[in-house]
């Protein structure tokens, strides 16, 4: 977890490419240079809803396999993704600068009142997003809220084959208890502090302006390519004009 005396620093790389036009035909996701100290992870609310099935429903049959415990065909995952209760749960994700959800991660919250100190996390990142620590970062980041919520007791319900979910149970120093194909892992979480409240508050508004600077960036060339489209008609209109 980034501490917030170090969130300022980390907040100055923000949009720092934006006035690097996209690339054509390219991956946004793929970034050719380490990941950033401060990856903006943004809360996603109701009117996310559409972008969260259009992510998940870009993941391979396998992917989905580990992500859900089953294959989950296209019909199955709007249905999951239309039953979010985003009043009760969290939903956190990672945008590129094209505007794409490349990583989120849901915090489901237990619908029994009386489990109401425990939370689930799942997470799923695409496979071109993969290698840069953001399924570990959304565990941070989920951790850190559920923490400054009351939640005293993280777990994550996998299959035994999906090692990287629980490398990051792990690492956070989750205990793994493994049952055949299934396995279950449990990280009990320290109480909240003003520094673990103040960190979640700036990360959020960092990711927030991230996220406000993406969608003009986006806005601007957009507009851009619609001007220069504009200019090449008009030149190719008038080559074509007889003298």
């Amino acid at each position: 977890m980034l501490h917030a005396t170090n969130l300022i620093k980390a907040s100055l790389e923000v949009g720092r490419d934006f006035l690097r036009p996209p690339q054509e035909g390219g991956d946004e996701s793929v970034v050719t240079r380490p990941a950033p100290l401060l990856v903006p992870i943004r809360s996603l609310g109701v009117n996310h809803r559409a972008r969260i099935a259009s992510h998940l429903m870009k993941l391979e049959p396998h992917d989905r396999y580990l992500r859900f415990g089953y294959t989950a065909q296209d019909e199955q995952i709007q249905r999951y993704v239309d039953g979010l209760d985003f009043e009760r749960d969290d939903i956190f994700g990672i945008y590129n600068r094209k505007l794409e959800l490349i990583a989120m991660a849901h915090l489901a919250y237990a619908k029994d009142g009386s489990h109401d100190s425990c939370a689930e996390f799942g997470v799923s990142v695409l496979p071109s997003a993969r290698g840069k620590g953001y399924g570990a970062r959304l565990f941070e980041r989920a951790a850190m809220h559920a923490t400054n919520d009351g939640v005293n007791l993280l777990f994550i319900h996998a299959l035994s084959e999906n090692a990287a979910m629980l490398k990051i149970a792990r690492n956070a120093g989750a205990r793994v208890e493994r049952d055949g194909s299934e396995s279950e892992a449990f990280l009990h979480l320290p109480p909240a502090t003003l520094d673990s409240q103040m960190t979640e508050m700036i990360e959020e508004h960092v990711a927030q302006t991230d996220y406000r600077i993406k969608v003009q960036a986006k806005q601007f060339w957009s507009f851009l390519a619609d001007v220069q489209h504009v200019r090449r008609s008009a030149i190719d209109a008038q080559s074509r004009t007889p003298p």
